[in-house]
């Protein structure tokens, strides 16, 4: 299964951009590992796509494995954010807590952050699997309860919480400064054992985490959540942690890319008929913007990612000679994508 950023999701890192502001399109899970979703790539019918590839040159390509604590797109975003993409250390939360506190009277400059959001850890015969976020039903109001419940025991290890989202908040402690954490992306719907952080430094993240989840067995929150047949909040993830470097400033939100994440709910559910056709939409919709940009003679740059690697490319005035070269070079989409 591979998992995604949905728009309303509490582990959400990025935002959208209007199509016609975006010149710089990046789309997470262009491909997963599935063998279902790989058996329906060479079905896939992106016309627009097609034509967009043979009219762009290839920027960089990362490669990695599935096992990465950040998945790709979420390196390739932090690239062009100029922030560190350090596996498990993209600072997402400190950048959330710039934008979400600016207003507050809250340092946040030089500390490190990390999310904190709320699950429902599903125990299995043989591990524990992290169940879809985000939790169903889960309102600012229950979330704002649950943090003032906790926020003593974190204060303890010198941890000062603050609300963000329904389901998540923004921690502030300096135990979250070089610490290496698995983004909600890669733990959704998996065993969660190989992606526990398990260094002497996040010792105490593990102890807090314990005691957090005998709190939560008792709380009303869940008696609430249990007489609606919701499933209850058990546990809590840790991620996005770090702290931002020293001078950074957010690039202009127009030279941001903007994230195109509605290849998300179908794989989420392993629906891959929904995701073909998810990439059909898209295919008619923003890829052909973007094509339609490259005939005005407009600068354009396309990512894409899987669950591995990812990889770009932009416009760029070729030769007659370098357009045949391309076109003779081409290949099958479904092989571009299985390479990521």
């Amino acid at each position: 299964m591979c998992v995604s950023i949905s728009e309303v999701a509490p582990h959400r890192i990025w935002r959208d951009f209007p199509d016609n502001q975006a010149m710089h399109l990046l789309i997470p899970y262009a491909t997963c590992l599935s063998e279902p979703c790989l058996a329906a790539q060479p079905t896939l019918k992106l016309p627009h796509l097609e034509q967009l590839l043979k009219k762009l040159g290839p920027l960089d390509a990362t490669g990695g494995d599935e096992f990465s604590l950040s998945p790709p797109h979420e390196r390739a975003l932090a690239r062009a954010l100029g922030l560190p993409a350090i596996d498990g250390q993209i600072a997402w939360a400190a950048l959330q807590a710039r934008q979400q506190l600016a207003s507050a009277t809250v340092d946040t400059a030089g500390t490190a952050w990390a999310f904190v959001t709320l699950c429902h850890w599903q125990v299995n015969t043989h591990h524990v699997a992290m169940s879809q976020l985000p939790l169903p039903g889960l309102s600012m109001e229950a979330s704002a309860g649950l943090m003032a419940a906790m926020r003593l025991y974190f204060a303890e290890d010198g941890i000062t919480l603050h609300a963000d989202q329904p389901g998540r908040w923004l921690a502030q402690g300096e135990i979250f400064a070089n610490l290496a954490t698995a983004s909600t992306d890669r733990v959704v719907g998996r065993n969660l054992e190989p992606w526990m952080p398990n260094t002497q430094q996040a010792a105490p993240l593990r102890r807090l985490q314990n005691e957090m989840q005998m709190l939560l067995y008792t709380h009303p929150v869940n008696d609430d959540r249990a007489q609606r047949g919701l499933p209850p909040v058990n546990s809590l993830w840790f991620s996005g942690t770090g702290a931002l470097p020293a001078g950074y400033q957010t690039p202009s939100a127009q030279s941001q890319p903007g994230v195109i994440d509605a290849l998300q709910q179908a794989a989420l559910s392993d629906n891959w008929p929904a995701w073909t056709q998810a990439w059909q939409d898209i295919d008619a919709t923003h890829i052909k913007s973007l094509l339609q940009r490259v005939g005005q003679g407009q600068p354009v740059q396309l990512t894409l990612c899987g669950e591995r690697g990812s990889k770009s490319w932009h416009s760029y005035k070729a030769t007659v000679w370098q357009k045949i070269l391309s076109h003779l070079a081409s290949k099958p989409l479904y092989s571009l994508l299985e390479a990521l």
